[in-house]
């Protein structure tokens, strides 16, 4: 057994669907109803692209209908391609020489079009319904399609259009028969110590596979080299290393064909505490930025705790979304300053400047010359600004306030930085003010 793995089948993804059989053809057809002629013809012709006015005796309608359905043609039991199906209608005039459908893939934009021909002996049966059936056209698993369908000259106006979902993996028939989806029977297993994802096939083999890590952001991008899972060599499993546990790190497995479906499973979803430690300071420009690996939507702000385990209080005009990277310019380095995330996962809250090498200012308490009074000062390590009379040292400054006024019951002193942008303060309480000196750090 592997040392903390997590095991899944991709098919899960998929969910439980259930559906009737999917239609079977042998060969592609095409057939007009009984009693016309017809023939398939290749439409080499671009200048068809472009309509011209229909002939004034000639109604608009007389493309009747249009219905699309889903079709199979197998070579093997476990080896199919699916097919879309196009029925049409046509009222039949003297200026019309056929019928062209073109079906254009959403996905891919690739188009393909056939037409028919209607012989001039039925072209004489003006007014007569004809039925044209397509039956050829080779779409995709899942594809997203556009038909239309139009006359023959392409007279202006004179169209019909509507768009159409191939069935995907989780019908029963097609999951079972269209090599495309047999990708997801293929398990993964995620070994957490040795950071990398197993990824096998089954036991009774079958196609070849590729394999990939990627992050899952606008689209899937490359996250490691895709990875061959030959089928019918003696080892069946391959390795896909990994370096951080991403929630939109996701395993992408699609059949060796061109085309293929490719079906996702991210194992990470849930893990999303690194979004969270991707902060970084600038110590020269003082700016404070946030840019997770992963998508994320929420809100971002500053906050800061007056004291240890107390709740993050949100600085005034600091709350950004969470879309992309989020900066903060001119940030007090202060323990107690803290970037607080809300998600739909809940709050996170993190104090960057917690660690020692942050140098953070001090604040003290102490007897002011003048009597009655109390002196507060301000120190830092670092070149700052208070509000206060300035020293000798430009790193210290200091404000004297009345004895009476701070040593009332619950009474506390406040201050801040002056020359950032952002700062939490800093609060002396409850002082002792028969020998009154108190530090802030």
């Amino acid at each position: 057994m592997l040392a903390g793995r997590a095991v899944a089948l991709l098919c899960l993804t998929w969910g439980a669907y259930q559906s009737l059989a999917v239609p079977r053809v042998t060969e592609c057809s095409l057939s007009c109803s009984q009693g016309f002629a017809c023939k398939s013809h290749v439409n080499q012709n671009i200048f068809n692209s472009f309509c011209r006015q229909p002939p004034a005796p000639m109604p608009r309608s007389v493309l009747g209908a249009l219905a699309l359905s889903t079709a199979m043609k197998c070579s093997s039991p476990d080896s199919c391609s699916l097919l879309l199906r196009v029925n049409a209608s046509l009222t039949l005039h003297e200026s019309l020489q056929g019928l062209e459908a073109c079906s254009t893939s959403l996905d891919t934009q690739e188009t393909q079009c056939q037409a028919v021909r209607v012989s001039r002996a039925s072209r004489r049966q003006a007014g007569q319904q004809l039925q044209v059936h397509f039956d050829c056209f080779e779409v995709g698993v899942a594809q997203t399609l556009y038909v239309t369908l139009r006359t023959v000259p392409h007279f202006c106006g004179v169209q019909l259009g509507q768009q159409y979902h191939m069935e995907d993996c989780r019908d029963e028939d097609v999951g079972k028969n269209v090599p495309d989806c047999f990708a997801e029977k293929l398990s993964y297993w995620v070994d957490r110590n040795r950071k990398v994802v197993l990824v096998q096939v089954p036991e009774s083999g079958g196609p070849d596979y590729y394999a990939r890590l990627c992050l899952k952001r606008f689209t899937c991008e490359d996250a490691g080299t895709p990875v061959l899972v030959t089928g019918n060599s003696i080892s069946r499993r391959v390795s896909l290393p990994y370096s951080q546990e991403l929630s939109c790190l996701c395993l992408e497995v699609w059949s060796a064909t061109p085309d293929a479906v490719r079906i996702q499973t991210c194992p990470f979803k849930d893990d999303t505490e690194s979004l969270w430690d991707a902060i970084h300071y600038q110590p020269g420009s003082q700016v404070l930025s946030w840019e997770p690996a992963c998508p994320m939507r929420g809100r971002v702000s500053l906050c800061w705790r007056p004291g240890p385990g107390a709740h993050c209080l949100e600085l005034k005009h600091s709350g950004r979304p969470a879309r992309g990277k989020v900066q903060y310019p001119l940030v007090d380095t202060q323990p107690q300053l803290c970037l607080k995330f809300s998600t739909s996962l809940g709050f996170q809250v993190r104090c960057p400047f917690k660690q020692p090498r942050f140098p953070a200012w001090k604040m003290t308490v102490q007897p002011a010359p003048a009597p009655g009074r109390l002196r507060v000062a301000f120190f830092s390590s670092s070149p700052a600004r208070f509000q206060g009379d300035p020293t000798e040292d430009p790193a210290v400054a200091f404000v004297d306030i009345p004895r009476d006024e701070a040593c009332a019951p619950s009474t506390c002193i406040q201050g801040r930085r002056t020359d950032v942008q952002f700062s939490a303060p800093q609060q002396l309480c409850n002082f002792q003010c028969a020998a009154t000196q108190g530090t802030a750090a």
